[in-house]
Formats: structure tokens, C-alpha cells, sequence
């Protein structure tokens, strides 16, 4: 089992969508890099829906990323987990970020978007319940994971469901 950590959210202080994984894979967390497995379709979806190219260089990436006023960070600051999967979280062992501090900066979020079950899960039941109500009150959306471990939906139906991050509030 590995304690593991994760990154800095890539954000700017006009914000006003924030996209939570729950905790950088394998793969990412060796290149210190958001959704770094050549088989997570994250980075292709957003260069669809935002014309962010794909081989751009990550920095790269991530300004345009957040000129388009997209947040993106983690639920778990830290954890222990065994591979990539987050069914291999264990429960006991997780830590939230804080997003008191992150959403206070950031007061133009107006939608929060998971990608994937777990980052929802773990938001809903442990950061939400201790939010004050104003940033309790921020809209949720789940999307489908872009992990390559959520094969069974297909990339049109994923980037079809999607398409909601392009509007912002």
C-alpha cells in the first residue's frame, strides 16, 4: 500500500467551473502531471470541446485549460491505495482538500463536476456536510470517468455528456 498525495489544483482566480477527480493514478503521480495515462480520455475530451490540443505540452495545457475558467483539482489531498483504482482507496485512510479555502478564492464557481463516482462519493459525504451553506449550496454533476478502468461507456456517449463543462454559469 502506498500513502500517496496529490497535486495543486490548475486554476485561476476567475474560475467559474471546477472539474474533481479523486486522486491522481499511477501513471500521474510519476509524471506529476493530471491524467497522464496515455488511455485516459481526459485531455482529448477537453481537446474536443475546448480546442486545447492534446500534445501540447502539459503547462501549456493547463493555462489555456484555465483560461477558459475550468478548475481543475482533486477531492482526496491524501490517501493509501494499492493501484490506480479507486476502488483500492482505503476509506479510513482519506483526507479531503480543503475547499472552504479553494471556493472562497474562488468566487465565481458556480458548477462543480466530477469526473468519475468517487470524486462525487467522497465530496458528497465528507467535504459537502462541512461546507457553510452558501458553498454547500454549489450545483454537482457527475460525468462519466475518463479513467481507462470506465471502458464499458462508450467515448461518444462520454464526450456527449461532457459537453456540459463548455457553459459556463
Amino acid at each position: 500500500m502506498s500513502y500517496i498525495h496529490s497535486f495543486p489544483p490548475i486554476s485561476d482566480p476567475a474560475a467559474d467551473r471546477l472539474i474533481l477527480g479523486s486522486m491522481p493514478g499511477k501513471a500521474s503521480l510519476a509524471a506529476n502531471q493530471y491524467y497522464a495515462h496515455p488511455r485516459n480520455l481526459f485531455w482529448p475530451i477537453i481537446e474536443t470541446l475546448f480546442d486545447i490540443p492534446a500534445d501540447l505540452p502539459y503547462a501549456e495545457r493547463c493555462r489555456q485549460l484555465a483560461e477558459q475558467g475550468v478548475a481543475l483539482w482533486d477531492v482526496l489531498r491524501t490517501c493509501t491505495r494499492s493501484s490506480s483504482l479507486d476502488s483500492d482507496i482505503v476509506e479510513g485512510s482519506i483526507v479531503a482538500q480543503d475547499f472552504e479555502g479553494f471556493l472562497r478564492a474562488h468566487p465565481r464557481i458556480g458548477v462543480i463536476y466530477f469526473n468519475g463516482a468517487k470524486a462525487e462519493t467522497v465530496y458528497l459525504r465528507r467535504v459537502r456536510p462541512a461546507l457553510p451553506d452558501d458553498l454547500a449550496a454549489i450545483p454537482t454533476s457527475r460525468l462519466p470517468s475518463t479513467s481507462p478502468a470506465n471502458a464499458s461507456i462508450p467515448y461518444p456517449v462520454k464526450l456527449r455528456q461532457w459537453q456540459a463543462v463548455t457553459t459556463p454559469l
